[in-house]
């Protein structure tokens, strides 16, 4: 099992190097992306535990 994980763990990272040299804007906008909605989430759960304690 361990080594089926380290070859995708692989592959994704295999794919993830491709997709930034090819298309380095869409990566770029994907990371951003990503980032956005973490930072969404986060802020949203502040909001909920802030409305807990009032």
């Amino acid at each position: 099992m361990k080594i089926i994980k380290r070859i995708a763990i692989g592959l994704v990272l295999a794919f993830a190097v491709f997709y930034l040299v090819t298309r380095p804007e869409d990566a770029a906008n994907a990371v951003q992306g990503a980032i956005g909605a973490v930072w969404g989430a986060g802020a949203a759960v502040t909001q909920f535990f802030a409305s807990l304690a009032t």
